[in-house]
């Protein structure tokens, strides 16, 4: 396939705009961020110290797109690996224990919200997957196509909160469950050793992630199973009674919506991990890759968050609710492991705090992209030093928040995830109703030649309006959100009407906006 040719993702078929014997010329400023120079050759600041990393085998690429002769990761096994690692990381056990914890649920209602609510919110990111080989592209620099080369740095910058903000709070988890079985490790001790594990692995970029990601999630499933072992074998279980009525409406619908939260954050870094792949890569298998890469991590660790989560109910003086009440997460994995195992449950619990490397690779090397998408000065920024730089905020951050301000934190972070869904709206609509599945790979740098950006910025307005309606926070009761459910605790749809109200209101407004500048 040359450079320089549109492809039908639906199809797999390449869709000629330029012949063959007549390439496209090389795009050095879309290729380097650097107008007229290429890496290789040039003499400039940037290619000096691009060249340089490169002797050690540090990605140069950033935002450009990854020409087809250079798609060579045949390998879809690391596509599966790669989310599997991410997700099978203490953060999501802590999402299934919500359940039991904070929203009351019984043990079989909240085990098929977790199943249900996660084949639902994996399957954006299993299907924006497949944009990676067919394109080339970041999934910021596609999100061009759906927003507009200007409006796109809106979604760029909600990102960028993610990825700095959740790195952050899972920092400071990792933190507590170093600390559980240390004390002599300080908070920032264990904030700073994690964070460099981190900056590492993804400051050499895409190669050294898959290859982490593909053996980093074993130690962590085989502790999850003695977890598990362990559980089953002490007694502590409770199969709690399912309720009903708004209560339970109102519940299920909050829990939910932090599964889903989580499921489906990775769909703004979806292509990034598979645009080294084949072009001619098959859609269905990278899809399939994904999927199960991420339903049975999410799926296990969640439901055995849940299951664990029940011993927590009961007597005060009960050592699940003494450890969960002194340390939370850690302190209840901590009694799961600490009395019967000894000193090689304090070692569990260690693999399990630098399980959240595995958890921060992603976030840290996306974060990059969506920086260099901001602006040109910030292209021209290499990609590594911008791995540099995210590490140290998050870190500022998470050092603070360790012991000051961790649960403000994590509430914000659950109010910016309500974006996600105005996101896969938009994008969706605009992908099977307005692009017709089909894009030209050469407009990608080009701003006349993409969406201007008042649809999406417009109907981006309104999914933020139907996420306030419909949330229902410890904090803030929508409108629609607190006629759900307990007088006072409401049922959480802000992913819902935020979802709804970008979808509708994008296809009216693209409708007009395409009349008007046909593009």
């Amino acid at each position: 396939m040359a450079y320089g040719k549109d492809v039908d993702i639906e199809q797999n078929s390449p869709v000629d705009r330029y012949s063959d014997d007549k390439p496209l010329p090389i795009d050095t400023e879309a290729t380097t961020g650097v107008p007229g120079e290429s890496f290789e050759v040039g003499n400039s600041l940037y290619a000096k110290l691009q060249r340089a990393v490169g002797k050690y085998g540090v990605e140069q690429r950033g935002i450009e797109r990854v020409p087809e002769d250079e798609r060579t990761d045949s390998s879809l096994v690391k596509v599966g690996t790669m989310w599997l690692a991410a997700n099978m990381v203490v953060s999501s056990f802590s999402i299934g224990a919500l359940g039991v914890t904070v929203f009351q649920l019984g043990f079989v209602d909240a085990l098929l919200t977790v199943l249900f609510i996660n084949l639902l919110g994996i399957t954006p990111v299993c299907f924006f997957s497949t944009f990676g080989p067919r394109y080339g592209l970041r999934q910021m620099v596609l999100s061009r196509y759906f927003f507009g080369y200007y409006a796109v740095k809106v979604v760029a910058f909600f990102n960028i909160l993610a990825c700095v903000g959740w790195s952050a709070v899972n920092v400071i988890v990792g933190a507590q469950l170093l600390n559980a079985v240390n004390s002599d490790v300080p908070g920032y001790a264990g904030i700073i050793i994690i964070a460099a594990c981190t900056f590492i692995i993804t400051l050499f970029g895409y190669k050294v992630v898959h290859m982490y990601e593909m053996y980093s999630w074993i130690p962590c499933f085989i502790v999850f199973l003695i977890v598990l072992g362990e559980f089953a074998h002490s007694g502590a279980f409770q199969n709690l009674a399912m309720h009903s009525g708004s209560a339970e409406a109102g519940s299920v619908l909050s829990f939910a919506a932090s599964v889903y939260g989580f499921a489906t954050g990775w769909t703004s870094y979806a292509a990034d991990y598979t645009v080294y792949q084949p072009a001619n890569v098959s859609r269905t298998k990278t899809f399939f890759w994904t999927w199960l890469g991420l339903i049975f991590p999410l799926c296990f660790t969640e439901m055995l968050g849940v299951a664990i989560a029940t011993a927590t109910v009961g007597a005060e003086d009960n050592p699940y609710i003494v450890g969960y009440g002194t340390s939370g997460i850690g302190g209840l994995l901590a009694a799961v492991l600490f009395p019967p195992l000894g000193r090689f449950g304090q070692f569990c619990l260690v693999i399990l705090a630098l399980s959240i490397i595995g958890n921060n690779c992603p976030n840290i090397y996306s974060l990059t992209f969506s920086l260099q998408i901001m602006g040109r000065w910030t292209q021209v920024v290499p990609r590594f030093l911008w791995t540099f730089v995210g590490t140290l905020v998050y870190c500022a951050i998470a050092i603070p928040g360790y012991s000051h301000f961790e649960s403000v934190l994590e509430n914000f972070m659950l109010l910016i995830g309500y974006w996600l869904a105005i996101y896969e709206g938009i994008s969706l609509t605009e992908h099977f109703v307005f692009a017709k599945r089909t894009y030209d790979i050469t407009a990608f740098n080009t701003p006349s030649r993409l969406p201007p950006g008042i649809a999406s910025l417009l109907a981006f307005g309104f999914g933020i309006l139907g996420a306030v309606m419909g949330m229902a926070q410890v904090w803030f009761l929508g409108p629609i959100g607190r006629k759900i459910g307990l007088p006072g605790y409401g049922g959480d749809i802000g992913f819902i009407l935020a979802f709804a109200f970008s979808t509708i209101s994008y296809t009216i407004l693209r409708t007009f906006e395409k009349r008007t500048f046909g593009r």
